[in-house]
């Protein structure tokens, strides 16, 4: 197996910024380059302790999505080999992690969708009869399928701090105020774009959910990233339905009134919930055991998902 990737360390191109999980570089005026690390962030905190192979494993499954779904919206790949433009002693940190992408103007947006009534927004629920605002029929129990699917977006944080759910006026109003420069010329508003990224968001949803579902895979909510070219064209960016943007559940554990067991960093959480660390970074170190079970499950979830090995 080879060696986790907590950081890359490219000297060939300028380091533009890190997020949680990946590292963002600069080609030209153009293109970027994202690293897909092994970093692991829980309660919004990045770990200490990489996953082997889970940088390889959001890039192929993002990719995988990003081919199957280029007929809803135009996305960010550009299709250059990333090997192709580090130092070849570089080659190594970014194969199979890395994708070559147009650089856009993100939205300031998280573009949420829920299909099921899970997380906070079974909280959300219980407290108001609505999720985000947004009302919904009496009597729903946890993990139940929604009528329909229901776009929640959310505010974007730094590194550390947590997203806020705001409703789709705050969103429009938001994208407005903070993209109103980048529009400049295009004919386009913000409160367009984020009605055109809900509409994209919730056909993205319904059309890998019903894939998924094929596969023995239960998407109960995920989260998209939106960025525009000069013209104001909305591309998919960032990643797109993976174990750290949704929720996947195995089908054959699914019941209702009960919080279904999930291909995802479960058992990261599970383990950091015994410990009294009080969810401020750096984070404790997590146990081997842990770590390979974790590994395991996201691989899982790629086979699962695409019926191809990794």
């Amino acid at each position: 197996m080879t060696t986790p990737l907590f950081e890359s360390t490219l000297r060939s191109l300028p380091l533009l910024g890190r997020g949680k999980v990946r590292d963002i570089y600069a080609i030209d005026a153009d293109k970027l380059l994202i690293v897909t690390s092994d970093r692991l962030s829980a309660f919004d905190v990045v770990l200490p302790d990489p996953i082997p192979r889970k940088g390889e494993v959001l890039t192929a499954m993002a990719s995988f999505w990003f081919a199957r779904l280029g007929h809803i919206v135009p996305n960010q790949l550009t299709g250059i080999d990333p090997e192709s433009v580090v130092a070849a002693d570089e080659r190594d940190q970014v194969r199979g992690r890395a994708l070559v992408v147009k650089r856009l103007t993100p939205l300031p947006i998280e573009a949420v969708v829920r299909g099921y009534v899970i997380g906070s927004g079974w909280k959300d629920y219980q407290d108001t009869g609505a999720i985000c605002g947004i009302a919904l029929p009496p009597g729903l129990q946890q993990a139940q399928k929604l009528p329909a699917p229901i776009f929640t977006p959310a505010s974007k944080a730094d590194v550390g701090d947590h997203d806020e759910n705001i409703s789709f006026e705050q969103a429009q109003a938001r994208t407005d105020a903070l993209l109103a420069d980048a529009l400049k010329g295009t004919g386009k508003t913000g409160a367009q774009l984020v009605t055109e990224a809900r509409d994209a968001a919730i056909a993205l949803y319904t059309q890998a959910a019903d894939f998924a579902a094929t596969r023995g895979i239960l998407i109960a909510d995920t989260k998209f990233e939106f960025g525009i070219d000069a013209a104001g064209t909305l591309h998919l960016i960032d990643e797109a339905l993976t174990p750290d943007s949704s929720r996947f559940w195995p089908a054959d554990s699914y019941a209702v009134g009960i919080s279904p067991p999930s291909y995802d960093k479960q058992y990261v959480r599970d383990y950091l919930e015994t410990l009294d660390w009080g969810k401020v970074a750096p984070g404790p170190r997590l146990p081997a055991d842990v770590i390979a079970r974790t590994a395991a499950k996201y691989v899982e979830a790629y086979e699962h998902l695409t019926g191809q090995t990794l």
